[in-house]
């Protein structure tokens, strides 16, 4: 499949997509693992998850608080309008929480392991199948998609990472693999990308640590968070956004006890050739980046010490 060289960006009046990968050079952002996707790190493997029920319980938890407000606020003036409110309310919301309360009794998906010192991505399929994918044939991108309606302009994007299946006998439904997450797109999707390259090409200290899933999921990590929060901008600051918007609009104590929850441990591969696959290896055994790829970053970091030096 045909992808354009990293570093390109293409833009059209309401979209834009910027291409990172292959081959994967610097973006010049700084690695932030915006969405808790790094699950486990180590000197010889990360693991990447795709797994967001969290994020569904901060999406559809301000839709119940606004028919809730709706409906106590209109209760005086109309109670038939505000009981139809309620009913309303939970039609919109009834189909979206019986997929949620769905999703908590399935398993976890595995998470994709790229493996630095064989400089391969090992990527779980449907029914115990995986593929060995060379680093260094990874697609990624950041998209962008913009609309604009009576309420203004909206922009939502994406990371998107590609991986193609190595079997040529492959059929046509299994030659394809994508991940996607909802970062926003631009530079966001670029700094989560880095968490992936920065480790793969720099080394673990250059990417963020994992997310801290196996404290489980309990009260007093919600509490640190905001003490954590405190020290950085104030526990007014933090008791106004936290405790009041992340409490009462976006419920984030219980997103982050759900997400926890099914996060607890973070799920390994099981597969017994993958986890021989995982050992380390003696330093004379890593494998080498390619010369193609050589090239590509240094040309790259020259162009961004040039842009830092205009910026300067």
């Amino acid at each position: 499949m045909s992808t354009p060289q990293a570093g390109t960006t293409k833009k059209r009046m309401f979209s834009s997509n910027d291409y990172l990968a292959p081959l994967p050079i610097p973006t010049g952002r700084k690695p932030s693992d915006v969405l808790n996707i790094i699950w486990r790190k180590n000197e010889v493997f990360l693991d990447i998850g795709n797994y967001s029920i969290g994020s569904a319980v901060m999406v559809m938890w301000p839709t119940l608080m606004l028919f809730l407000a709706m409906s106590f606020f209109t209760r005086n003036l109309d109670s038939d309008f505000s009981q139809d409110i309620l009913i309303l309310g939970s039609v919109i919301i009834g189909v979206p929480t019986l997929f949620l309360i769905q999703g908590l009794f399935r398993a976890v998906p595995l998470p994709v392991r790229f493996n630095r010192q064989r400089r391969e991505v090992c990527v779980p399929r449907e029914d115990g199948e995986y593929w060995i994918v060379p680093w260094e044939t990874v697609t990624a991108a950041a998209t962008q998609q913009s609309s604009v309606s009576q309420a203004g302009k909206a922009t939502m994007g994406l990371l998107v990472i590609g991986f193609e299946n190595p079997d040529p006998l492959a059929e046509e439904d299994n030659k394809h693999f994508s991940l996607g997450f909802n970062c926003g797109g631009g530079t966001t999707a670029m700094a989560l990308w880095e968490c992936m390259r920065s480790y793969m090409e720099v080394g673990p200290e250059a990417a963020p640590e994992a997310a801290a899933l196996n404290s489980g999921a309990n009260l007093r990590y919600y509490i640190d968070y905001m003490k954590d929060k405190a020290k950085e901008r104030g526990w007014f600051l933090t008791l106004l956004w936290e405790g009041v918007f992340g409490v009462f609009i976006f419920n984030a104590p219980l997103a982050t006890y759900l997400q926890r929850k099914k996060l607890y441990p973070p799920p390994d591969l099981p597969y017994p050739d993958i986890i021989e696959w995982s050992k380390p290896l003696s330093p004379e055994q890593w494998a080498k980046r390619s010369p193609e790829l050589e090239e590509a970053i240094a040309k790259r970091e020259a162009e961004l010490a040039v842009q830092s030096k205009d910026a300067a």
